[in-house]
């Protein structure tokens, strides 16, 4: 045989061996050994997903079908046979589909098997299968051949829903939409589900669909079909040494693990809510452990150290050593919880430790935005849609080592492609995010679109990197999407199609509204920096009054119409409640982005509140002068530096930043009428200048509120004034032996208020080095 025959025939043996499995007209055959319900939520699993996608339903067979027909047969690693036909099998001591939750997959001729370790390996190779599927009316489709094994790295794979008041679209959720839920989150690999069965009970949401306490036993159920573990997070937010609160508390407990008919792991927040001492949490969770394990023997109680003082975490371990408690099965930690790494060496090795991540906010939280634009901050808030699958990766990375797994903490379905991108990872940390999110859009779009979508994805992610006026990608990203949208109308009544494309209209809108009302705004301060004593009246209505384009000539209606409509359409399709009137959310802090599209990014409103103090001053001296600092607030002149704080791209000198983002504030429901700059801060910032002149004299002026212990290259200085009220000011001279390397470090000492709310501690917005 020649060369070149020889490398024909190399060719066709390839490509017949990378011919798709064509499963159009599959049967599904089930292993009798496979457990109940398994036995029958896999296959229908199967069977129902396949449907939605491709018009024609699967059938059950039970027996292998003649001829060459193709079958999906579901068996356990254990079974020799399934009706006679044995099951492939491997040899070695490691093998995945050995392990728990482990499963296989694999082509033999017609025939492609789901092979699981148990129970949950059949649902989650069902999964695996369901997501690399091509299915579309005229094809279902695997590219094949297939021998994929795999099992997970981390046992505990979880997400929280509650269906409480709080939630901002799970309490306007059925049981059927709970279920789907479930099961979308299973075929990425998710094995436990959390519940909040008493917290804000007294709170009946106008949305709820069934009572709270019926919805926990259906989600009780839903679990038990779909063999997820179910944990509940149980505070108590009273003081336990209340002997008869306690006592009521047990019973209502007891009452409730009675009513489950699974229930597998109690989660007691230590702190977050509940300010208790662990001396009289430990006893309460024993006698709780006794009356779980009555109604379910198996199931397990975790505590938080959450908000626990440094004595109390040294309670806490010293009580372990002295009890050795058997009934305590492990640690979560969350939120204000010790250090991670810490927590894991102080924990005995035979306790579990468990993640509480927050992947729902993305301010005052956890795991804030870093640096996140202020234009966002005040329109998007604390509960936005929030697709962040590259930093969670991260995140997960960083801290999952040192635990057995997570439940996350979420309070609605806009932080979804988080939750997804943790269980995937937390299946297999070295998973690449594009092919996470290609598997994302193949399952929930279809699969000609799972490249387009993991790219438009990330570019959702890189719209919030950086000053906003700066990203020149959120409008790409806003076209990119655009096109996908007309280009795919049979997904309009998708939600997480919906949410998606509103993020990529309300990035855009934001965008060029924030350039827009700056650029009045500079307008605006123009004239205020050039008056004088004569027209002031003319000049501060002219100044408003330009200001005030932004409401009376407004910029992209057709953006802002089209969100408006995608609101609407996504309270219709998962409850999503972007609206405090409209669509009765908790509060306007819970993901109301549509109640401040159009929220100022500029300071008209403040300035319509200085110009009446302006008109009441004493004297035309005073009000130039007063017009000339508004004027020049952010533009102090050729030498001076101006600093808002923590404002992003306008803070260019500033190196701190707030861990938590508790820096980016929330006053008056979000309606604040302060001085943008003001309603972001921080505490004890630090300021870094170069190119100064040696031979110079410079201030440093500071506005805010209470203190500010100021350094200047550790030297702590004596301030000129030291005004206290918010938006007043505080300045400093410089020496001049300080700033002959033409360089200086600013720092400020933290002021002791730990008796304060972070709420009313001491703040510094706005930072100027004014060259005289």
């Amino acid at each position: 045989m020649t060369p070149r025959i020889t490398l024909l025939f190399i060719l066709l043996a390839f490509q017949l061996a990378a011919q798709p499995v064509s499963l159009k007209n599959a049967v599904i055959l089930v292993s009798p050994s496979i457990p109940s319900p398994m036995r029958t939520t896999a296959p229908q699993m199967l069977v129902e997903e396949i449907a939605k996608r491709t018009n024609s339903s699967l059938k059950l067979a039970q027996a292998w079908p003649t001829g060459s027909s193709a079958t999906i047969a579901l068996a356990l690693s254990s079974d020799k046979a399934v009706a006679g036909k044995p099951v492939p099998s491997r040899t070695g001591t490691d093998l995945a589909e050995q392990k728990p939750e482990g499963f296989r997959i694999v082509t033999e001729g017609a025939t492609l098997w789901i092979i699981g370790a148990d129970a949950r390996g059949i649902l989650f190779g069902s999964g695996w299968l369901l997501r690399n599927l091509k299915m579309d009316g005229k094809r279902l489709e695997l590219a094949g051949p297939v021998d994929v094994a795999t099992s997970p790295a981390y046992p505990i794979r979880g997400h929280q829903l509650g269906y409480r008041t709080t939630a901002n679209s799970y309490d306007a959720w059925t049981v059927a939409q709970f279920e789907q839920y479930y099961r979308d989150l299973a075929v990425f690999g998710t094995n436990a589900i959390e519940g909040i069965p008493f917290h804000e009970e007294e709170k009946a949401s106008p949305h709820f669909k069934i009572p709270a306490a019926q919805m926990q036993v259906r989600l009780s159920e839903l679990c038990q079909k779909y063999d997820l573990d179910y944990w509940v997070w149980t505070p108590a937010e009273f003081e336990l040494t209340d002997e008869a609160k306690r006592k009521a508390e047990i019973e209502k407990h007891e009452a409730f693990y009675q009513s489950c008919p699974r229930l597998d792991h109690i989660f007691f927040p230590g702190g977050d809510p509940g300010d208790n001492h662990p001396r009289e949490v430990m006893a309460f969770l024993k006698d709780l452990q006794g009356r779980l394990v009555k109604y379910h023997p198996k199931a397990k109680v975790w505590i938080s150290l959450q908000g626990f003082s440094t004595e109390q975490i040294d309670y806490f371990y010293k009580y372990l050593e002295q009890n050795k408690p058997t009934w305590l099965q492990g640690v979560v930690s969350g939120p204000s919880s010790p250090p991670m790494a810490e927590t894991r060496f102080r924990l005995p090795k035979n306790y579990q430790h468990r993640e509480y991540p927050d992947l729902t906010h993305n301010v005052r939280c956890e795991f804030p935005v870093e640096r996140w634009d202020q234009a966002y901050t005040l329109t998007l808030g604390r509960e936005a849609i929030n697709p962040r699958p590259f930093f969670f990766a991260g995140i997960h990375g960083k801290y999952a080592p040192f635990t057995d797994g997570f439940v996350s903490y979420s309070d609605g379905c806009h932080d979804d492609i988080n939750k997804i991108t943790w269980s995937q990872r937390a299946w297999d940390p070295a998973r690449s995010v594009n092919e996470i999110l290609a598997d994302y859009g193949r399952f929930f779009f279809g699969w000609p679109l799972a490249t387009e979508v993991a790219d438009g994805i990330a570019a959702l992610e890189n719209n919030w990197q950086g000053p906003l006026a700066q990203n020149g990608g959120v409008e790409a990203t806003f076209s990119f999407w655009k096109t996908l949208e007309t280009a795919h109308p049979e997904l309009k009544n998708n939600w997480r199609w919906q949410m998606l494309v509103l993020r990529a209209y309300y990035d855009t809108y934001t965008r060029r509204r924030l350039i827009y009302e700056q650029g009045l705004e500079k307008t605006a301060n123009a004239l205020l920096a050039q008056a004088t004593e004569t027209g002031i009246e003319n000049t501060l209505n002219l100044a408003l009054a330009t200001e005030e384009k932004a409401d009376k000539e407004r910029i992209s209606v057709d953006l802002r119409k089209r969100i408006e409509t995608l609101c609407a359409d996504l309270y219709a399709s998962i409850g999503l409640q972007t609206s405090v009137p409209k669509y009765k959310a908790k509060n306007y802090e819970r993901g109301c982005l549509l109640d401040f599209v159009d929220y100022p990014l500029n300071n008209r409103w403040w300035l319509a509140d200085e110009f009446k103090k302006i008109r009441a001053m004493k004297t035309p001296k005073e009000q130039v002068e007063r017009m000339h600092v508004i004027g020049n607030w952010e533009t102090p002149g050729v030498g001076s530096f101006y600093d808002d704080v923590s404002s992003g791209g306008n803070s260019p000198r500033v190196k701190t930043i707030s861990e938590d983002a508790t820096d980016i504030a929330w006053w008056d429901n979000g309606s604040s009428r302060a001085r943008l700059s003001t309603q972001t801060f921080q505490n004890d910032p630090a300021l870094d200048y170069d190119n100064l002149d040696p031979g110079a004299r410079y201030i440093i002026r500071v506005a805010g509120s209470g203190d500010a212990l100021l350094r200047v290259d550790g030297y702590r200085l004596k301030p000129l004034i030291y005004n206290k009220a918010p938006e007043t000011f505080k300045e400093w001279i410089v020496p001049l032996s300080l700033t002959q390397d033409g360089r200086i470090s600013v720092t400020f000492d933290e002021p002791e208020e730990s008796h304060l709310n972070w709420r009313q501690h001491s703040k510094i917005s706005d930072v100027w080095l004014l060259k005289q």
